[in-house]
């Protein structure tokens, strides 16, 4: 019995296994042959991911996640994911990949298969038109906001020459009317909070200075899934020459898709 048993277990643990290796392998066709893609995304990393006023999920990520099934020629079946547990919903096969603002970074791609940038997330020194700052080395002697604690406040700190004074507000928004009132003569903020701010003054009374930090994001595969990333990439070229990448970033970051290696 005991042997019977034991070797019924050892078939259950290969079929188990055999099952895993197929859809590790698994390929567009299929995709195509399910007709429908199951794409994970964060729903509370506005605007990258974010719900409208139905609950569904929205935004720049969405957006790209159904266009990629529109080219393929299937439906998007759209999973809301969360930070910590994306990476483990694909692996478990629970997804058929990420499309979830997933920073590309030595450490992710020993766990994902990455593919070409797809978007990216822009820090830049953002002041008024006019004032000569080129680089870092021109903030001596100013007065930069950022919110404290934030990638910017990092990359600020980190940046800015000596004599620069780094005024920390408790978050965005304070850091926004500090520059507008004049408290201060720029300040670190993502491309998107930088948006905001034209909105709310004359036409270029404000301008990007340089970038600060930008985090490539990639749509993430199982590892080993090369034919899969292929026709991923091929995605991300086609819609980036087209322009369609471009529109998509336009109408959530109010901003040109960023130049990404």
């Amino acid at each position: 019995m005991k042997t019977t048993t034991r070797r019924a277990a050892i078939a259950v643990l290969a079929i188990g296994a055999l099952c895993a290796t197929q859809a590790f392998a698994q390929s567009v066709a299929d995709i195509k042959k399910k007709g429908e893609i199951t794409i994970g995304m964060l729903v509370d990393f506005p605007p990258y991911g974010t719900t409208n006023a139905q609950n569904e999920p929205d935004g720049y990520d969405a957006d790209v996640a159904r266009l990629l099934a529109k080219d393929w020629g299937v439906k998007a079946n759209i999973v809301p994911v969360t930070g910590p547990n994306r990476i483990p919903f694909l692996l478990t096969n629970k997804v058929d990949l990420l499309v979830a603002s997933l920073a590309i970074t030595p450490e992710r791609s020993k766990q994902v298969q990455f593919s070409q940038p797809y978007a990216a997330a822009t820090i830049v020194l953002y002041g008024k038109t006019g004032t000569p700052i080129k680089s870092a080395a021109d903030l001596k002697g100013l007065k930069v906001g950022v919110a404290r604690a934030s990638t910017q406040d990092v990359a600020v700190t980190k940046a800015a020459p000596e004599g620069t004074e780094i005024r920390r507000f408790d978050d965005d928004a304070s850091a926004m009317q500090a520059l507008m009132s004049g408290q201060v003569d720029a300040i670190g903020c993502s491309v998107t909070v930088a948006a905001q701010i034209a909105k709310r003054v004359p036409p270029k009374t404000f301008e990007d200075k340089f970038t600060l930090v930008q985090q490539n994001m990639g749509i993430a595969m199982r590892p080993g899934q090369d034919e899969l990333t292929k026709a991923v990439n091929d995605f991300v070229a086609k819609n980036t020459a087209n322009g369609e990448l471009n529109k998509l970033y336009q109408k959530w970051l109010q901003s040109d898709l960023p130049k990404m290696n």
